[in-house]
């Protein structure tokens, strides 16, 4: 009797395979091979001359600079965004808000979270800019002026509240999960055995949390990095940091050498890379807790 032979690639798979494909291209040619370029090319001189100066030259005071300011943008908007985010996201999975606030809110979140750029700059400097609709109202309503404490939307201070009006909704979206994956029955076992609210969050709740609220916290550091549409459109040139120094260097605004600007990228390829890492390996620990 004979068998049919099987055939050597599974038709399904095939299928699968074909399915994915589009975003695999689309991967590859927008994403991989652009970053494999700018690490290449960090390496190398106009000229095509292998060399490390590009490199070293990352660490001259003026970059330096542009790195820690970067740096102190994000860890700041990550920090608000991150306490901020986690109390909205407590309360409507746990502070007993109706079911109506609860899917509002999310939905916001959903739409906040990626509403960034000329608009999210243009929305700021229209409601905090020297002459925005909030700044007048509490200068010609109750005599304040904000500017006059040394407030300026084109600081540190104002482009760090712009990052966190995405950076709250991001948090929201990310640790709701995590909270609605709290089990009752650990909040029960703990009432059993004289444990107060207090005493169930510091001892049984947060470090279940923890993994996902320090993850959450990394990715809202890159998510905040990375940006550059809302801090050139919002300060332009006035702060200096890393996204715009580096869109000034590669268009050859700045000594006309781009693969600087290269280095540059790769700088910000190998923070941001760090942070995602740390965020994949917390969520993989968090994760334990919800299956």
């Amino acid at each position: 009797m004979s068998t049919a032979t099987a055939p050597l690639i599974d038709r399904r798979t095939v299928i699968d395979w074909l399915g994915i494909a589009p975003f695999m291209i689309f991967a590859l040619m927008f994403l991989i091979v652009p970053t494999l370029y700018l690490v290449t090319g960090a390496f190398f001189t106009p000229d095509g001359q292998f060399t490390f100066k590009n490199i070293a030259d990352l660490f001259t005071p003026s970059i330096m600079s542009a790195y820690w300011i970067s740096i102190r943008v994000s860890v700041a908007s990550a920090l608000g965004g991150a306490l901020i985010g986690f109390f909205l996201a407590w309360a409507i999975v746990l502070g007993g808000v109706p079911s109506w606030v609860r899917s509002g809110l999310l939905t916001f979140s959903g739409v906040a979270s990626n509403f960034a750029g000329v608009p999210l700059a243009f929305a700021f400097l229209a409601t905090l800019g020297r002459t925005g609709l909030l700044t007048v109202l509490l200068r010609d309503w109750i005599g304040f002026n904000l500017y006059s404490t040394g407030f300026n939307i084109l600081s540190f201070f104002g482009l760090t509240i712009t990052y966190m009006f995405f950076q709250i909704p991001l948090m929201v979206l990310i640790l709701t999960p995590a909270l609605d994956g709290m089990k009752k029955e650990w909040r029960e076992a703990s009432e059993i055995l004289g444990a107060s609210t207090w005493q169930y969050w510091r001892m049984v709740a947060l470090p279940i949390l923890w993994p996902s609220l320090m993850g959450t916290t990394l990715l809202l550091f890159a998510n905040a990095f990375g940006a550059i549409a809302t801090a050139y459109a919002l300060t332009g040139s006035s702060l200096n940091i890393v996204p715009i120094l580096l869109y000034a260097q590669i268009r050859g605004d700045v000594l006309h050498n781009a693969n600087l600007g290269y280095a540059l990228a790769l700088g910000m390829i190998v923070i941001t890379g760090v942070s995602n890492i740390l965020y994949i390996l917390l969520r993989m620990r968090a994760e334990r807790w919800q299956k």
